[in-house]
Order: structure tokens, then C-alpha cells, then sequence
């Protein structure tokens, strides 16, 4: 079992990282409108998107809606003062966390 928190900052940026034994590109970004907030696209190491717009809730695995993409994790986030309280423009990174979990 395996626990591993993605380093992030409160602002737009893409990166590769190895999860679970494959690499990935992953980009996030804020989006500025009403309801909406941080989202993540994830890509293959060549670049090709895998899925697009996820956003970086509490509260559930942010993969749960792609089974059949092969994921062999799960991301989540949480923030420190309160686990519910989604990530704001400043706060991703330093106090609301992603985290990836295996078994």
C-alpha cells in the first residue's frame, strides 16, 4: 500500500510523473467562473490526453468515473483545516493537497 501526495502550487502547470509504475503528463488548472475552480487533464508520456476537466473535489476518487481507463490508483484531495473544503485560487499546494493511493 502506497500513499503519495502530487507536489502542487496555486497556479496553472504541467508536468510528468510517474504513478503506479507509468508516467503520465499532468496539467492543472483554475478555471474562473461561477462553481468552477481547479481541474486536472491527465495525458500519456507522449503527451496524448487520457481524460480532460476533472475537478479536484473532496470527498471521492477523481477516477472512480473512468474504470475502464486502467488506472492502477486513486487521486483524491483534501484540504488540512477542513477535508470537505474544496481547493480555493490559493490554497492548492500548501494547505488542500492531491494525494495518489495504491493497495
Amino acid at each position: 500500500m502506497g500513499n503519495y501526495e502530487i507536489p502542487l502550487t496555486p497556479e496553472g502547470q504541467r508536468f510528468s510523473i510517474t504513478l503506479g509504475g507509468t508516467e503520465y503528463q499532468l496539467r492543472v488548472q483554475w478555471r474562473n467562473a461561477v462553481d468552477a475552480g481547479w481541474t486536472l487533464d491527465i495525458a500519456d508520456a507522449g503527451g496524448n490526453a487520457i481524460v480532460s476537466g476533472i475537478p479536484l473535489v473532496t470527498g471521492c476518487n477523481l477516477l472512480d468515473p473512468y474504470p475502464h481507463l486502467g488506472f492502477s490508483g486513486v487521486l483524491w484531495v483534501q484540504t488540512t483545516a477542513d477535508p470537505d473544503a474544496a481547493p480555493d485560487f490559493g490554497n492548492l499546494g500548501s494547505a488542500s493537497h492531491l494525494y495518489w493511493w495504491t493497495e
